[in-house]
């Protein structure tokens, strides 16, 4: 817990100290909901664990389904309104805004032949994702990606990429580490 505190603190310029961000932050509340209910999913009590994200999902505004796997560290800064669907694999230190979709391209067609299959996205170590963007689909984005403020992402991302825009583009320039999650530029 310890080190997932400071990771945070690392990442958050208005984290003062860890009892302020266990009692203020949504997303450490739920991703503490999120390990509980993943374990009980896990023992195949999907009606229970689907009940403990459920209050999770109401105390917090933040949505992630116990079926999600999700490494260390993951810090979700504000939160309200974050949704990370059933088969999405968040690697560690990833950060999302507020706003995020993890989600599937198309759920509600052809239902049957998208059940127990991989539809949702996996995200590698140490992405950031900006506030409001969409992650559709069962695509890869790669170590170190940064995903921009209300960016729409339908392919994969390599590595160190830079993706903006709806569709999503990338402008990573190797040199450059400007990269503004909110999309505001000084």
């Amino acid at each position: 817990m310890n080190n997932y505190l400071e990771s945070i603190i690392k990442r958050d310029p208005a984290a003062r100290n860890k009892l302020s961000i266990i009692l203020t932050y949504p997303g450490v509340k739920a991703v503490f909901f999120h390990h509980l209910a993943h374990k009980i999913w896990n023992y195949n009590f999907f009606l229970i664990a689907r009940m403990i994200s459920q209050f999770s999902r109401f105390l917090t505004g933040i949505e992630i389904h116990p079926g999600a796997k999700i490494g260390k560290n993951l810090f979700i800064d504000h939160g309200m309104g974050v949704v990370i669907g059933e088969s999405s694999v968040i690697g560690n230190e990833v950060t999302l805004y507020h706003g995020v979709t993890l989600g599937g391209i198309s759920p509600s067609e052809n239902s049957e032949e998208q059940r127990n299959n991989k539809r949702h996205p996996t995200l590698k170590d140490n992405v950031v994702v900006g506030s409001s963007a969409q992650v559709l689909g069962p695509i890869v984005v790669g170590k170190f990606a940064r995903i921009g403020a209300n960016t729409v992402v339908l392919k994969d991302v390599p590595e160190n990429a830079t993706m903006v825009g709806n569709p999503a583009k990338n402008i990573s320039n190797k040199n450059d580490s400007s990269f503004k999650p909110y999309g505001v530029v000084d």
